[in-house]
């Protein structure tokens, strides 16, 4: 065989860490059933889409093409949703164990080229990805079959898919060559990428609105289209209502972006992450940035910085326990080092001063009643959404992170009992989270109040025109009670978040299978309650809002738009009476979470020790 194809199948195909990851996860029941549930998904999710839009009877054929272009475009939405999903996830196994720098020092001391070790990770991982993602291409062809799908439109959405998982593996081997994170990082990690695609969506919204994208009225593709890979499907799959650029309009990069996003997605992903992976094999062998940022004092700059020894120090100032030592462990161990310290209140400094930034932006005159209420929706729906991924993943990784490194073996020789343990656990999360629950609380309190009493101030009010019935009824921007019932329902959901986590963390053998079970089991649950309320709310007088506050997400949009979001009960009985109703549903809410959490936390109590001695011993 010539050496040249030789050292090419290295890289690649024959590459041993790439086949040791290939083999040793294909043997997995956990893999198997991501594929199966995946691609079931998929099937059942195309067919309520075709028969949903076929008529009975007799169906044209331009019906059924009709049809199939729109269950195209359904699953294909999915299928980017699914794996920009279950990238991280696969993903996060480079992250959480080759940053081990054990791991580190035996893979370095293999005769494997640099470019090697790099590449056979991405290629190893990326594998079941890619895939996953390619094992539903005979399920796109059946839409063929109707009619109304290109064969190019199918091949362009797996094109953006695939974009989107080589950059999240670039991007998560670039981190474990770093050496500069651990297994903590991994759901920091995916609440990165998700809250990446939720604020480039949000964005292009903003621009959209404003008239900045492309196209006649300037609702088209905007410079967010090309670096989200949602945005760029929708630009091929919706010519009509998000345009592209005609040809010829732009010039250089800009004519990329606008008349071809979909390609700029796909060039911007390759081009990206192959500068990651020559960056990562250029530091692999020297030790990754972690060495590099310490310098020759070993001690990293933002540590000396803060007047910090090294990590690993022998002796940390003194501090006060609470009552419940599990619970102060749980807040206190937290803030244990600089960099958790910075990212908690950085969160709630940014978020302080966004939110203070909006109403600023709305007195002067800059944000319009409309794009009030857009931009706080946007901010309090983002921050809510990633303090819920935290405390997941905080409640998730609690109790599995202790059975792994054996510190729950030592604290149950202690004469802490069950209930303790679990009530500190929950305590300790909670005050933990309390601050950053706040933010989103302090950012739609302060908008509530500036729109009811700002009215006067602002030139031009702060009310907005509403049509109530065949009236038009100015409205204030944001309900003024709106802080107090969002905090009246966060915190209890949170608490629910949170136990949820605790309990999948109780029962599973190791932190990644207990973070990704109440992922699951929390989405499933919100995004039932999510739509009855979203529906109930708008369909259903007098007893449709209060059913809306039982989501958080339904909840704080009424809050934001109660006209459109309570429709049938302010057209019945009036504005005042939906926000009765609302008031009513947070605290029955508020009152079902903390049942809940009670009874779950009763449970876990009861067979604590059962579970604990049928994982006895796992790592």
């Amino acid at each position: 065989m010539p050496v040249f194809l030789r050292w090419l199948l290295r890289l690649g195909p024959s590459n041993p860490i790439a086949v040791r990851l290939v083999q040793n996860a294909s043997r997995r029941n956990k893999h198997n059933m991501v594929r199966s549930g995946y691609l079931a998904v998929l099937i059942l999710v195309l067919l309520w889409a075709v028969l949903g839009n076929t008529q009975g009877g007799d169906v044209s054929y331009r019906e059924l093409a009709s049809s199939g272009a729109t269950s195209f475009a359904w699953v294909a939405y999915l299928q980017v949703a699914l794996i920009c999903i279950l990238s991280p996830v696969f993903m996060a196994g480079a992250i959480a164990q080759e940053a081990n720098p054990r791991t580190w020092d035996i893979l370095l001391t293999t005769p494997m080229s640099k470019m090697e070790i790099v590449l056979g990770n991405l290629f190893g991982r990326l594998w079941f990805v890619l895939a996953l993602l390619f094992a539903s291409l005979p399920l796109f062809a059946l839409t063929q079959f109707f009619g109304g799908v290109p064969g190019r439109s199918i091949m362009a959405s797996y094109l953006v898919g695939a974009g989107a998982a080589v950059l999240v593996g670039a991007i998560a081997i670039a981190l474990s060559v770093s050496r500069l994170v651990g297994q903590r990082a991994v759901f920091a990690f995916y609440v990165s990428v998700v809250t990446y695609l939720a604020a480039t969506i949000a964005v292009d919204a903003w621009l959209r609105s404003r008239g900045m994208g492309a196209g006649l009225n300037g609702d088209g593709v905007t410079v967010m289209t090309a670096v989200n890979p949602f945005l760029a499907l929708r630009s091929l799959l919706s010519p009509t209502s998000y345009p592209v650029a005609e040809l010829g309009a732009y010039g250089g990069l800009k004519a990329l972006a606008f008349e071809t996003p979909v390609r700029a997605w796909v060039w911007g992903t390759l081009l990206i992450s192959a500068a990651l992976m020559l960056a990562s094999t250029l530091t692999v062998r020297s030790g990754g940035l972690r060495q590099i940022a310490a310098g020759s004092s070993g001690i990293p700059w933002y540590r000396r910085a803060m007047g910090l020894g090294a990590k690993g120090a022998e002796h940390r100032p003194p501090r006060t326990v609470w009552l419940n030592p599990i619970a102060w462990r749980e807040a206190a161990a937290r803030n244990a080092t600089f960099w958790r310290i910075l990212a908690r209140w950085s969160f709630i400094a940014l978020g302080g001063v966004l939110g203070v930034a909006v109403v600023v932006l709305f007195h002067t005159g800059t944000l319009s009643p409309g794009d009030f209420r857009f931009v706080v929706r946007s901010v309090v729906f983002t921050e809510v959404f990633v303090i819920a991924l935290v405390a997941i993943n905080m409640a998730a990784t609690a109790v599995s992170r202790e059975r792994e490194d054996g510190t729950l073996d030592l604290i149950l020789t202690t004469p802490i009992t069950p209930g303790m343990y679990l009530t500190g656990k929950l305590r300790g999360l909670i005050a933990y989270l309390i601050p950053l629950i706040a933010v989103p609380v302090f950012t739609i309190g302060i908008a509530g109040l500036y729109a009811y009493f700002g009215n006067n101030i602002r030139e031009g009010g702060t009310m907005v025109a509403e049509r109530i019935g065949n009236t038009g009824v100015p409205v204030s921007a944001v309900l003024p009670e709106a802080g107090l019932i969002a905090a009246l329902v966060l915190v209890p959901f949170i608490a629910f978040c949170v136990m949820v986590g605790l309990q999948w963390s109780l029962k599973s053998k190791g932190t990644l299978g207990s973070v990704i079970g109440t992922v699951a089991v929390v989405g499933i649950i919100t995004g039932i309650i999510g739509l009855c309320g979203w529906q109930s709310g708008q369909d259903m007088p007098v007893i449709g809002p209060a059913i809306a506050a039982l989501s958080p997400a339904s909840l704080l949009d009424a809050l934001v738009a109660p006209v459109q979001r309570m429709n049938e009960t302010v057209d019945d009985a009036g504005l005042g009476a939906a926000r009765v109703s609302l008031a009513i549903g947070a605290v029955v809410s508020a009152a079902i979470y903390i049942a809940v959490v009670y009874a779950v936390h009763a449970a876990m109590v009861r067979g604590f020790d059962f579970t604990v001695r049928k994982l006895a011993g796992t790592k």
